[in-house]
């Protein structure tokens, strides 16, 4: 789709990141880039240029940074990383038979048994080498199928795609109003996204293991736009404004300069929003929903890419600028009038928005909304979360920034009551205040007020899509499990893993309500790999069916724990194992796709050995990822039947890819293949239904948070699934589960019983000795101590002298207070692996859209600031 040039401000490639802080005034020469899925065809630009074929290659991030003058901290551990590896085969096939055993019956095992055998015989040798041959020159071999196999979506991304941070609230009560909650959090994003672009920002890491930061430059300043052949992702890595939602109304205004620095500060953002709130409350709410257009980003991708060609059709229209506004905002701030009455309507409320309808109309929060982008959610009440458009970054990533958010809001109050408080950022920008105002360059701080130009059509369409969206919201049920009893410190102590013991508790709750195990899918992260994202952890094994077997049985004690004790080695084992990038989910989803290219393509002979063709690299042509035809799911075809809310689904009958390119690395295999056909016929593994059941999630399942959360989820990747996400927190678990009305609360009560239950067990039969959890290095040394000199007649004048020591009723238990622990608790391994991914989602491609020699000038264009401009001094 395409805009004219005097209504948008273009999305453009990012610079190279060494070249990050280059006066942006300079003369420079790049590409006007959207990253678009294989299938569509080149979209025109600009009035000057229009896409390069999709042969065509273009430098990587990567490329970027090794070829720029200067790399800062965030990105320079990038050329170190190693790429995901491919498995072996025959390894893959071991595991994925391994997975599917205990979710059949005999008789299914052995028919995947005899299917796997055949494409070891047959298609399997021959897609293994190709896999190698295209993988030789991608930064990936995954990461064009996958993040294909979102961008090709259709369904709305809300419930189905989009997950949710929620934070804790702020520490300081007085704060916690939503005016001066959501200043405080705009100032920590911004700070956020200034390090992120001096590359300031520390890398993340696992155990002194550095983790790929590729996903921190997609974080800002991008949207999900459809087309009428797919969506495309669009980036302005120069955005420095900010819109904000409020009562459904658009409004906007600059927040950084040219240099990235701030230049507004908390108190000045704070005027603005109150503005903002206050000149929403003007319309009544009734008829602000009448125009409330962030309810068309909940619509059927294909349905909201017809609208938007309507929003930009009319030549004379205010539509396409407003539009351009959003798209290329840093982030949305959106300010709910309401204040939620309970955790689980909070969650709701961060996930959806809330459904009210009062007359005919609808006012609730689910209105006050823009879901193709990032989101800081803010209720009346201060409290706030995190609705993220994830098609480019995970969990991860966004739990870094949530994180780095509110340690920063504390920071900063911190430093108002001792100015020697430390600061999270190597540097700061300049205080605002002390600034000379031209130095800011061509900006607007005054808010500013998008109107939109109501054709009858569009408000039609905003009827059916709002009509639409509040049954979805129908449809669905959320319900949270706060367990205060104990978490990861007891945990531990007992020797366990928390998070292979919370899903091992999954297991058995679901067990205990239906008498049966079903596909289960956990991610674990993969971002030691360059550009790595997640795995698929299968939680069901052998050993956890026995477990809940033998725990619903009447065994003894001893019995059910070392089940529990076998089951959970098993899940850290696969965790790890799926961590090193040896699952076997995403290589035989990778080799599936190869396969479709192949049969699309009509390249059936293989040809000379070895030949990798031309260097190409992540940026070169984008193969579509299939799409599922199966019903039962509401999520896009998962890589490998991934879940975490957002990839779950079958993959059973993909559309065919259409052709690329003439030579993309397929075409070539090794081994002396030399002029092997591959069949035509669907290979063996993908017609067999394991297939389809490995790629139905049933229990979609996350593990992503830490103490600045209060929780976080998503919705079902299938109409008879759960979407359960969690947090072990040291003392508690948080858990928020959502389903399609499948007794979503009678499952969180069945698990919150069986976590007392195993608790009790783990102490009737544990052989270590609980000390209490808060036992300092010093206490030890005194309970030594007592220990030597327990037989003194010293020993005992010098307690008569001080008095009698007060023990602790080992037995009793409140709110997790004194869960018991021992002083080797942290030799647990539990690295979190599982915790750190979160979403089958695809990474960012550089989809080309062509070359356009621009000369930009020495001066930079005038820009035109749009929207009505609201008066300070009212307020």
């Amino acid at each position: 789709m395409s805009y004219s040039s005097l209504a948008v401000r273009y999305f453009t490639t990012p610079k190279p990141l060494g070249d990050a802080m280059e006066n942006s005034s300079q003369a420079s020469h790049g590409l006007d880039t959207k990253i678009i899925p294989s299938s569509q065809s080149p979209v025109k630009g600009n009035n000057n240029s229009t896409s390069s074929s999709s042969s065509t290659s273009t430098t990587t991030l990567d490329q970027q940074m090794t070829n720029g003058k200067s790399r800062g901290l965030t990105f320079a551990n990038q050329e170190s990383l190693p790429k995901l590896p491919i498995p072996e085969l025959e390894e893959t096939c071991r595991k994925y038979l391994e997975a599917l055993a205990p979710l059949q019956t005999a008789r299914e095992q052995e028919e995947s048994r005899l299917a796997v055998q055949d494409f070891l015989r047959t298609d399997g040798p021959l897609l293994q080498e190709r896999l190698k041959n295209y993988a030789s020159s991608k930064t990936s071999f995954i990461e064009q199928f996958w993040y294909d196999s979102y961008l090709n979506y259709d369904n709305p991304v809300v419930l189905n795609l989009n997950p949710f941070f929620l934070l804790e609230d702020d520490p300081t009560p007085s704060r916690n109003n939503q005016v001066t909650r959501a200043a405080s959090l705009v100032v920590s994003a911004l700070s956020f996204v200034r390090a992120v672009r001096r590359e300031e920002l520390p890398p993340d890491t696992v155990r002194g293991t550095p983790l790929c930061m590729y996903q921190y430059s997609r974080l800002f300043g991008t949207a999900r736009v459809p087309t009428d052949n797919g969506c495309i992702i669009s980036q302005d890595p120069t955005a420095k404004h900010i819109v904000v939602l409020c009562r459904g109304q658009f409004y906007w205004f600059d927040v950084l300069d040219n240099n990235h620095d701030l230049i507004m500060s908390e108190k000045d953002i704070s005027v603005n929003l109150q503005v903002i709130v206050g000149d929403a409350e003007q319309t009544p709410i009734q008829d602000a929903a009448k125009g409330a257009l962030g309810v068309l980003s909940t619509e059927n991708r294909k349905v909201w890419s017809g609208l938007r060609d309507i929003l930009t059709k009319e030549t004379g229209s205010n539509n396409a600028e407003c539009l351009n506004i959003v798209d290329t905002a840093l982030f949305v701030l959106c300010l709910d009038y309401t204040e939620p009455s309970s955790t689980a309507e909070l969650c709701g409320n961060m996930l959806c928005g809330t459904s009210e309808v009062v007359r005919g109309v609808q006012v609730g929060t689910c209105t006050n909304r823009w879901y193709d982008k990032l989101q800081i959610i803010v209720c009346k009440n201060g409290s706030a979360g995190i609705n993220f458009e994830h098609t480019g970054v995970d969990g991860h990533t966004v739990l870094r920034f949530a994180s780095d958010l509110y340690t920063d809001t504390i920071l900063r109050f911190a430093k108002t009551i001792n100015g020697q408080a430390p600061s999270l950022w190597a540097t700061t920008s300049p205080d605002p205040a002390r600034r000379d105002p031209r130095s800011f360059g061509n900006v607007s701080t005054t808010p500013r007020k998008l109107e939109w130009d109501m054709a009858p059509e569009l408000s039609i369409a905003l009827r059916f899509a709002e009509s639409h969206l509040a049954d979805l919201l129908q449809q669905h049920e959320f319900q949270v499990l706060d367990f205060e009893g104990y978490g990861k410190t007891f945990i531990t102590s007992m020797g366990l893993s928390p998070d292979a013991f919370v899903q091992m508790a999954f297991q058995a709750a679901y067990y205990g309500l239906y008498g049966r195990v079903e596909n289960t899918y956990e991610p674990a992260m993969t971002k030691t790999f360059l550009h790595g994202r997640t795995e698929a952890i299968r939680t069901v094994t052998s050993e956890s069916l026995d477990f809940v077997k033998i725990f619903w049985g009447d065994n003894p004690a001893k019995d059910k724990v070392d089940a529990l004790r076998t089951a959970t080695q098993k899940h850290s084992a696969t965790t790890k194992d799926c961590a090193r990038g040896h699952g076997p989910d995403r290589h035989l989803y990778a080799m599936y796709c190869l396969w479709q290219r192949s049969f699309e393509d009509n390249t059936s002979v293989v040809d000379s050995i070895g030949d990798t063709g031309s260097s190409q690299d992540s940026a070169s042509p984008v193969l579509e990822i299939p799409s599922s035809s199966s019903s039962s799911s509401s999520s896009p075809t998962a890589i490998g039947g991934g879940g975490g809310g957002g990839g779950g689904g079958d993959s059973n009958s993909p559309r065919l890819a259409s052709p690329v390119s003439d030579y993309d690395g397929l075409s070539s295999v090794s081994n002396g293949y030399s002029s092997v056909r591959l069949r035509t016929t669907t290979p063996s593994i993908f017609t067999d239904p394991g297939w389809d059941k490995i790629n139905n999630t049933i229990l979609s399942t996350s593990n992503c948070g830490n103490s600045s959360l209060r929780h976080f989820g998503f919705g079902p990747t299938s109409g008879d699934g759960f979407g359960i996400g969690y947090i072990i927190k040291d003392d508690s678990i948080s858990i928020c589960a959502s389903s399609k009305h499948r007794q979503t609360a009678r499952l969180m009560h069945t698990l919150e019983s069986y976590l007392h239950e195993i608790r009790k067990l783990l102490r009737a039969t544990t052989t270590r000795k609980p000390v209490s959890p808060r036992t300092s290095r010093a206490r030890e040394l005194e309970i030594l101590s007592e220990r030597l000199h327990s037989d003194t007649t010293h020993h005992h004048h010098h307690h008569q002298r001080r008095g009698r020591i007060v023990r602790g009723d080992a037995n009793s238990t409140r709110g997790g207070a004194d869960t018991p622990t021992t002083a080797d608790s942290g030799d647990i391994d539990d690295d979190g692996m599982g915790g750190y991914g979160f979403f089958d989602a695809g990474m960012l491609l550089h989809a080309l859209k062509g070359v356009s020699e621009r000369d930009r000038g020495d001066k930079p264009a005038k820009r035109r600031f749009v929207g009505k401009k609201l008066q300070l001094n009212e307020y």
